[in-house]
């Protein structure tokens, strides 16, 4: 296999760059341009010299025996300048070196898990931290990353090969005398399976997290929508007029309020019997943003939002104004008087479809796949043949197996040997 190379630290300019070096001639990379290879797990100062014998930093080293390492190989990390000439010529020195290579996009992980340091699902969630930007994003991905989803996993998959084991010790034995029947928690024990399978299928989407929880202004032309869209997301992001049908677009702006992620939609004013061609098309994307959005804040007449949306009386500073007789918000954008109110609601509705803490946010793979495990259960819920309730089971520990990575070959048996003494 290939060493690998790269910058696992920021881009330069930095205080310090860190270049990592994965696999079997790690070590001779440290050999190479510091000299020698320091004691394992402990730093030394060393002057990085080219193959010409000109000194390229003052650098910090460390070396890494496998397999007890990040991605499981041999690793040499150099801590150097972080200036951008000082890293390219460590690169480049490292480069000239046989055996050695450029590390691809996202490499170290994946040796990473193809060493069994980390599964899938971990992975993921790996991936989900380095593009976190609200508390809550960065709170879900440690979470997923830390083992939360695959622990989970990996129970219930010991249930399922605790049940797989009872049916196929009885097909495999079924003219033996000492063979145990089935329990008579068995049916119970796949009921409760499925009810936990249920329950995380239930859990917020990665999506949702991911894209924010989706905040839509609508109403009808001039109605304030857009000054509002300014107040909300604290910033002169959406041109303001007395005119009416100044927004003809969508327009979308992500924010972060108390760690929570939102995307808020400002959008062209809904009305009917317009001729300007550009305006029907911003009405018809106005009316798809409201079918997505989460939660729709609704400035137009009382009583004509779409279902479940909030009735907002958002121009109360305006003499001249017809107030809505039950609003769920009464503000003004321009002075700000009831923001601060409309602001917090938002805040705690949004919290409650994000995920508790110790709660799992899954993606739409491992949605699928859960579901897919899910349907076999239930089907098996409903089996009495103990040929196709061990197929049944047998698909939802391949679901379960590609959800976090990993490929089973011996486990049932390996169940039966400890449960049910094959070999005696």
């Amino acid at each position: 296999m290939d060493t690998i190379f790269a910058l696992s630290s920021g881009a330069p300019p930095a205080g310090i760059g860190v270049i990592r070096v994965s696999g079997p001639e790690a070590g001779r990379a440290l050999e190479s341009l510091a000299g020698t290879v320091p004691p394992e797990r402990r730093a030394r100062m060393a002057s990085l010299r080219d193959t010409d014998g000109s000194v390229l930093d003052q650098a910090l080293v460390l070396w890494f025996p496998g397999p007890n390492t990040a991605t499981g190989e041999d690793l040499a990390e150099f801590h150097l300048h972080g200036g951008r000439a000082v890293i390219a010529a460590v690169e480049n020195a490292l480069g000239r070196i046989s055996g050695l290579r450029r590390a691809q996009a996202g490499e170290f992980t994946r040796r990473a898990f193809a060493n069994g340091r980390i599964d899938l699902a971990e992975a993921e969630g790996l991936g989900d931290l380095l593009s976190a930007e609200t508390e809550l994003q960065r709170r879900a991905a440690m979470g997923m990353a830390g083992g939360l989803l695959s622990r989970k996993v990996e129970s219930w998959r010991a249930q399922l090969l605790i049940l797989s084991a009872q049916i196929e010790s009885g097909l495999d034995f079924d003219d033996e005398d000492d063979v145990t029947v089935l329990p008579a928690t068995f049916t119970q024990e796949i009921s409760e399976l499925t009810h936990d399978l249920q329950e995380a299928l239930a859990a917020p989407s990665a999506e949702l997290m991911r894209e924010g929880f989706r905040v839509a202004l609508a109403g009808p032309p001039n109605a304030g929508k857009s000054t509002l869209f300014n107040a909300l997301v604290e910033s002169e992001a959406a041109i303001t007029a007395p005119l009416a049908g100044t927004t003809r677009d969508v327009l979308t702006r992500p924010v972060s309020m108390e760690g929570i992620p939102f995307t808020f939609v400002d959008m062209a004013g809904l009305r009917t019997g317009s001729s300007d061609s550009v305006e029907v098309i911003g009405i018809e994307r106005a009316e798809a943003e409201i079918a997505r959005a989460d939660l729709v804040l609704w400035l137009g007449p009382e009583g004509e939002g779409p279902a479940g949306a909030w009735e907002l009386d958002a121009q109360c500073d305006r003499q001249d104004r017809i107030g809505k007789k039950a609003p769920d918000f009464t503000l003004s954008a321009l002075t700000g008087e009831g923001l601060t109110a409309l602001k917090r609601a938002i805040v705690e509705e949004a919290r409650g479809k994000m995920p508790a803490p110790g709660e799992t946010a899954l993606n739409r793979r491992q949605r699928d796949l859960l579901a897919d495990a899910l349907d076999s259960l239930s089907q098996a819920s409903e089996q009495s043949d103990p040929l196709i309730l061990a197929e049944n089971f047998r698909q939802a520990r391949t679901s379960f197996d590609r959800l976090i990575g990993r490929t089973s070959t011996e486990d049932v048996l390996d169940a039966l040997f400890g449960r049910f003494c094959i070999g005696k």
